[in-house]
């Protein structure tokens, strides 16, 4: 493996390490200084990481940030900090680029099949 692919999985790897940081920290105040009637840290941490995700991607197309440094930050960083802004930023790209019915798929079976699946997984988790 070239130095060049070493460092930038190290980059990679701390970048996530980082975001996943992040998360947790935002949940801990969330719980410490909001009401508890909604998920607080949840909801902070997926409209954040939606807004970075998209600023990210828009500095990317006018080429103000490399690949590569895209990369680090939107799979490392934003990647652990919340998978619900790759989830946005696939369906601005999904409404951009393709047909309303691909977008609504997508963004039907993720939202639908997901609350579905974790419910049925609860159910056979209590099997146990």
């Amino acid at each position: 493996m070239e130095i060049k692919a070493i460092y930038q999985i190290i980059l990679l790897a701390g970048s996530g390490a980082t975001g996943t940081l992040l998360r947790y920290f935002t949940y801990i105040w969330a719980d410490q200084y909001l009401n508890k009637h909604l998920p607080w840290g949840t909801i902070i941490v997926n409209l954040v990481g939606s807004f970075s995700i998209g600023f990210v991607w828009g500095l990317m197309e006018k080429n103000l940030l490399s690949p590569s440094a895209g990369l680090i930050v939107l799979v490392g960083l934003l990647g652990s900090f919340t998978t619900f802004s790759t989830f946005a930023l696939d369906n601005f790209k999904l409404l951009n680029s393709s047909t309303l019915t691909q977008f609504l798929f997508n963004f039907s079976i993720q939202n639908i099949g997901g609350i579905a699946l974790c419910i049925v997984g609860i159910f056979m988790a209590r099997l146990f």
